[in-house]
């Protein structure tokens, strides 16, 4: 579902009872259009997210934590500037639109106390965050909107501030029962449903106008005239005076086979029936969130490791079409044998041949059957020459046999450790995370590959942290940097060290120190975690290698996250995404 006027008027409300009268403590821009602003209230401290990416759009009370660059953005810099220490005296949705206006009480820069305003426009690719001052004159904007941009509206500093064009549609919040009956009695009775009340009524997403429909005529896809009008007038006025008197039911719906999220609504959602699971929520902000946090941390990497992805991809094109010529070549080595016993012959008969020869034909003495055999010579040379021919087409052969079978097992290493960073970019959760993957692939020999690369000082790694129902730690590398660290550097020689078996994968270490031998279900989970977090992810009866650390060896100039391990025991699980992130340690 879009984020339309229905979910921002229930944003508004939930602002206006959890963030009336808070300070504004802290404000970071972690990215170039998202805005978080740390609020401080009755002793706790409550944080706002504002997003004007084009994608996910939104505004919401959240938890998540995100890294902050270095160097603060100008309109941050801006925003703490005037907002630091700043009441909020109010958040209203001026109209029925995804527009949200977040009024200030601050200080000027004579120190005398005025009303500054932000203002927030949740519209898809033109959403935008506007800072105003008291006159609601533009002091900045997350996108500044020139002349050459659009002719119709402009956000410029020192231009007087305007809500976007209204559309020329009824506002449903207003609607009154004759109203909606007059419209419904001239509508065609052929047109879907749904098309009404998109076509007639302004700030609706298609969901909510599905579920007007569905509660009326139990399907989605119902023309006018096979609705009965009563219901549908019901219906319409009973889910807007939800908006107008803030009675609003939180709920989310999510695919039974993939548990991902599909939809989120200020509603009950009903029209899925058994085709989804129904979570129904305390918040609007907790529906927001969840919904919202894989999907936009997956969207964030992805644009943000787009470079290593493409060198990695280039990798392993080049790597498969490498090994598929080498095997090429290799089969045409296995004939090697034929061309020594063509020498043979010839040198065994060279008193039968002559120079100048083009083909000879002889008998085959390896063979039992005695069968003649036809050889092409070169007739530029001797009989012994064309003997010594075959003799060195036979020894070239052989050594490249052996060369490619060389060539191709380190290849085959090099494809192997490739699909590992492969699977460690799906880990990858932070900058950090990519920087570390970066300057991994660097110190592993692609510095030509990677352009304008720079190497820099990393900080210590910072791998997944895990707590077992017994209490035991776990700590689980996200790629192959951090899984040398919690192996080689981390990891004592009586804990426990877990990975997938034959499968890229995390290095899990359960560390015991000193406490008693874990139980079978902290095993279990230390498994559950290592299955998890590799390429099986989510499959069923994941095969898990666990030894004692000790027994865990890195060879001498090995590629980043390779060991070799003995006396290991393996386990069967099955991973569950709600055990494994309940067990997970929340780090800020």
């Amino acid at each position: 579902m879009a984020f339309d006027a229905g979910m921002t008027a229930a944003v508004a409300a939930e602002l206006r009872a959890r963030l009336t009268e808070a300070k504004v403590e802290k404000i970071h821009q972690p990215e170039r259009d998202e805005i978080d602003i740390f609020f401080h209230k009755d002793r706790s401290t409550i944080k706002l997210m504002i997003s004007a990416g084009a994608n996910n759009p939104r505004i919401n009370i959240t938890e998540q934590q995100k890294e902050n660059p270095l160097t603060a953005p100008m309109f941050c810099m801006m925003l703490r500037k005037h907002l630091q220490g700043a009441k909020l005296l109010t958040v209203i949705q001026p109209v029925f639109d995804r527009v949200l206006e977040l009024c200030f009480e601050a200080y000027d820069d004579l120190g005398f106390i005025c009303n500054k305003y932000l203002i927030v426009e949740i519209m898809g690719t033109y959403s935008n965050i506007i800072f105003c001052d008291s006159e609601k004159k533009v002091l900045n904007a997350v996108r500044i909107i020139d002349f050459s941009t659009s002719q119709k509206r402009q956000i410029l500093p020192g231009m007087k501030y305007e809500f976007p064009p209204a559309q020329n549609k009824r506002n449903p919040v207003g609607e009154t029962n004759e109203g909606f009956t007059a419209l419904l009695a001239s509508a065609d009775p052929d047109m879907p449903a749904e098309k009404f009340i998109m076509s007639n009524y302004c700030g609706m997403a298609s969901l909510t106008a599905r579920e007007i429909i569905f509660r009326t005529a139990h399907r989605t896809d119902a023309l006018v005239g096979e609705c009965d009008p009563n219901k549908l007038i019901f219906n319409f006025m009973r889910m807007f005076d939800a908006v107008r008197n803030e009675d609003y039911a939180p709920s989310l719906v999510r695919s039974p086979e993939e548990d991902r999220p599909l939809e989120y609504a200020f509603f009950k959602i009903t029209q899925y029936e058994n085709a989804a699971i129904l979570s129904e929520k305390n918040s609007i902000s907790e529906v927001v969130d969840e919904f919202f946090t894989k999907r936009d941390r997956a969207e964030r990497i992805r644009q943000r490791s787009s470079d290593i992805l493409r060198l990695l991809t280039n990798a392993e094109n080049r790597l498969n079409k490498k090994i598929a010529i080498q095997r090429s070549d290799l089969a045409e080595c296995a004939g090697k044998e034929k061309l020594k016993r063509s020498g043979d012959l010839i040198t065994a008969n060279l008193h039968m041949l002559e120079r100048g020869m083009k083909q000879v034909k002889l008998i085959d003495y390896y063979d039992e059957t005695m069968p003649e055999v036809t050889l092409e010579l070169d007739t530029r040379l001797s009989p012994a020459q064309n003997a010594q021919r075959f003799y060195k087409k036979y020894n070239k052969a052989k050594t490249a046999e052996v060369e490619l079978t060389k060539q191709i097992k380190l290849a085959e290493e090099e494809l192997s450790y490739i699909y590992t960073v492969f699977d460690s970019l799906t880990r990858a959760e932070t900058q950090a995370d990519l920087d570390e993957i970066r300057a991994e692939l660097h110190e592993s020999g692609y510095a030509s590959r990677m352009k304008n690369y720079t190497a820099q000082k990393l900080k210590r790694p910072k791998p997944m942290e895990f707590l077992t129902e017994g209490g035991y730690r776990l700590l689980c590398g996200k790629n192959n940097s951090q899984n040398d660290y919690v192996t080689t550097k981390v990891a004592e020689k009586n804990d426990y060290w877990f990975h997938t078996k034959n499968t890229p994968g995390s290095h899990v270490v359960m560390q015991c120190e000193g406490m008693e031998e874990p139980s079978e279900r902290d095993f279990t989970q230390a498994a559950m975690v290592a299955a998890y977090y590799s390429k099986a992810g989510k499959g069923a009866s994941v095969a898990v290698d666990y030894t004692l650390a000790k027994h865990v060896k890195k060879p001498s100039g090995s590629k980043p996250g390779f060991v070799i391990y003995t006396t290991n025991w393996t386990a069967y699980v099955t991973p569950d995404e709600k055990i494994v992130d309940s067990m997970r340690v929340k780090t800020k």
